[in-house]
């Protein structure tokens, strides 16, 4: 049980004085009970009620790690059932399938699909992080072969063993341990064997049982060998069964407080139906609910954007808003004579905005000033996007240097910043867009033949 208030007070000094940041040693205590602060705010704490805190405090779904250096991911570590209540904290993470029955020209053809999908939304890489290698065939020759080729080819994914054989999973282990893999296949028969390799390289262990029982019956026997860097599985053979697994796993953890099921968890969304749109599907309400690992047969960018684009969206704090970088985005072709836009940092709004024009075959530059990562309307309500604000982004980015046009076009709705503009930014002409971003393929086009 998480400890209140007065449990944790009972383990300061009570000495008062103010230099946690609190008026004193009780609201302290309050508020780490919150988890608003971390015990190493107290400097005359004891060491014993310092781990005694820091283990009644930790989140009750554990966070771990796999992965080496710049590709380290973080699972778990949740506290609360849905997003509202706080937020989501670690994002899942999705893995494509290979087999050691797939024939050469399965497997390339995989590998280049999964590594064409590389793309930037928002700010941020989008790209599969985890290469699944199942051994079916359990040869364990033909299995290092195939691990080998997907480490050497998939650069950016670390590898996930998937293996039930101790001896296949040393072997694999001792060929990728510097990437930091994932080792997944303990079970009722070999857990002891899988433990020892996943203590000995310091790995992320995936157990799999084939009910939640019997999962939770190992688990325990997992901690008893004091082993706790844990991914958790069922084997679940409907959708419905798998998503009631996975999501009393997670109310066993965070409802009951049970750290037994305190732990991610792994789908495969693959056994479930051999269709891409139904694994999209399926994958798609995994991100929700709860999955940390969801494994495909494969991908491409077509499943790539939607899955990717619900993921952001949903492991996001739903209290900020989404924003792009700031700066002067090149659309197309835009040279030093291309029209310039400017608008909000709001995602959203960026996003609707480039995609109208690049429709518009129109290549041209968009600026995007500090708006608060608010839309049109309410940044300028809240003062976020003024005149003030774009000169500031126009100076700031060197667009005076980058283009020769002296005209910045405005969205039609804040019409009434055109005279605040032309006062920041002496020598500009500020010319009134379009209300509706529908209408900028048009406006562009018909901008352009005026100018050219």
């Amino acid at each position: 049980m998480a400890l209140t208030g007065m449990d944790i007070y009972k383990l300061l000094p009570k000495k008062n004085c103010k230099e946690c940041g609190f008026p004193t040693c009780l609201a302290f205590a309050m508020k780490l009970a919150q988890g608003g602060v971390d015990a190493e705010k107290c400097p005359y704490m004891s060491d014993e009620a310092k781990k005694k805190l820091s283990e009644a405090t930790a989140p009750l779904m554990k966070t771990v790690k796999f992965g080496r250096g710049d590709k380290t991911y973080t699972l778990g570590g949740e506290t609360v059932l849905f997003r509202h209540e706080k937020t989501f904290v670690n994002r899942n993470r999705f893995a494509v399938m290979f087999n050691d029955t797939m024939s050469e020209e399965e497997i390339n053809e995989k590998i280049s699909r999964m590594n064409g999908v590389n793309y930037v939304r928002i700010n941020e890489n989008m790209f599969v992080e985890i290469a699944a290698v199942k051994c079916e065939s359990k040869n364990k020759e033909k299995y290092i072969e195939l691990l080998k080729k997907v480490k050497n080819e998939c650069k950016l994914a670390v590898p996930m063993i998937i293996t039930d054989d101790p001896e296949i999973a040393k072997a694999a282990v001792d060929e990728v341990k510097g990437l930091g893999p994932i080792l997944f296949g303990a079970n009722e028969e070999n857990f002891e064997a899988m433990v020892n390799i996943a203590k000995e390289n310091n790995l992320l262990l995936g157990v799999e049982a084939e009910n939640l029982e019997a999962l939770y019956n190992l688990v325990e026997k997992i901690h008893s060998l004091g082993y706790k860097e844990l991914l958790l599985s069922t084997k679940a053979g409907s959708a419905k069964q798998l998503f009631e697994d996975v999501v009393n796993i997670r109310r066993t953890a965070l409802i009951s407080q049970d750290r037994t099921f305190g732990y991610p968890t792994a789908v495969f969304v693959n056994r479930l139906s051999k269709d891409k749109f139904m694994q999209l599907s399926y994958a798609s309400m995994f991100i929700e609910k709860y999955a940390s690992i969801i494994v495909l047969d494969d991908i491409d960018y077509s499943l790539a954007l939607p899955l990717f684009a619900l993921r952001q969206n949903i492991y996001t704090d739903p209290q900020r808003p989404m924003r792009v970088e700031q700066g002067i985005y090149k659309i197309g072709q835009a040279d030093e004579n291309s029209p310039l836009l400017v608008t909000v940092d709001f995602a959203l709004t960026y996003f609707i905005v480039s995609g109208e024009v690049e429709r518009s075959k129109v290549p041209a530059w968009v600026l995007i000033p500090d708006a608060g990562g608010y839309s049109v309307l309410t940044a300028w309500a809240a003062g976020k996007f003024s005149g003030k604000s774009i000169a500031k982004a126009v100076k700031d980015f060197g667009v005076e240097d980058k283009i020769k046009t002296r005209e910045i076009i405005i969205p039609g709705k804040v019409a009434v910043l055109k005279s605040d503009i032309e006062d920041a930014l002496p020598g500009w002409k500020v010319v009134v867009g379009t209300e509706e971003a529908a209408m900028i393929p048009k406006f562009l086009r018909d901008y352009a033949a005026k100018r050219s």
